[in-house]
C-alpha cells in the first residue's frame, strides 16, 4: 500500500476518533452521563452508528478514549510550560501553577459526575505516575540547588504539592488560584537551622 494512501488512511481513522471523544464530551456536558448512547454520539459526531462500532464497543469505552486524550494534553502543557534553560524553581513554579490552572478549569467544565467516575479508572494510575515523577525530578533539581527545603524527600515534597493543588478545582477566582501555588511553593522553602534528610 503507498505511504501517502496510509497515511490518509490514519489521518481519517485520528479524525473519526477525535470526532467521537468530542461528540461524547459535549453531550456529558449537555445532558450529563447516564443518558449518553452510542446512536447519540454518532450522530453528534456526523458519523455512522456502524462506524462508531469499528473504534469503541460502547459509550464507556469513547468516554475512556477522551479522558486519555486529555491527560496526554495535561501532560503536554505541563512539560510546554517549562523553560528549559530557567533554573529548576522557576521550571517548578511554571509546572505547579499551569497544574493548578487545569485543576481549576477541570473542574468548571468537567466536574461531579463524570471526574468522580474517570477518576476511579486504571487508566489514570500511568498518567499520574508520570506527572508526579516530572514534578519530583524538578524538586529535586531545585533541592541541590538550595532553592528548596532539603529535609524532606524529592517525592514526599512532590505529593504534598499536587495534593495541595487539587484544591484549585475549588478556587473561586484565577488570582486565588495563583496565590494557592504561591502558598504551595512557601511551604516546600528551605527552612534556615533544619537538618538535610539523611
Amino acid at each position: 500500500m503507498p505511504k501517502l494512501w496510509t497515511e490518509t488512511i490514519d489521518a481519517h481513522r485520528a479524525a473519526v476518533r477525535d470526532a467521537a471523544m468530542d461528540a461524547m464530551a459535549a453531550l456529558v456536558a449537555k445532558h450529563g452521563l447516564v443518558a449518553v448512547t452510542m446512536s447519540q454520539i454518532a450522530e453528534q459526531a456526523g458519523i455512522g452508528r456502524a462506524t462508531l462500532y469499528k473504534y469503541f464497543k460502547d459509550a464507556q469505552a469513547v468516554l475512556t478514549a477522551w479522558h486519555e486524550r486529555q491527560i496526554t494534553t495535561h501532560l503536554d502543557q505541563l512539560t510546554r510550560a517549562v523553560v528549559p534553560a530557567a533554573p529548576a524553581i522557576v521550571r517548578l513554579e511554571a509546572v505547579l501553577s499551569t497544574y493548578a490552572r487545569l485543576q481549576h478549569h477541570s473542574a468548571r467544565h468537567h466536574g461531579g459526575e463524570l471526574a468522580a467516575l474517570l477518576h476511579r479508572s486504571e487508566h489514570v494510575d500511568h498518567g499520574q505516575q508520570r506527572l508526579r515523577g516530572f514534578v519530583q525530578d524538578l524538586i529535586a533539581e531545585a533541592v541541590r540547588d538550595g532553592d528548596l527545603r532539603d529535609d524532606v524527600a524529592a517525592d514526599e515534597l512532590a505529593n504534598y504539592c499536587l495534593h495541595a493543588l487539587t484544591a484549585a478545582g475549588t478556587a473561586p477566582r484565577p488570582e486565588a488560584v495563583q496565590r494557592l501555588v504561591t502558598v504551595t511553593l512557601a511551604g516546600c522553602a528551605p527552612v534556615p537551622g533544619n537538618s538535610p534528610l539523611s
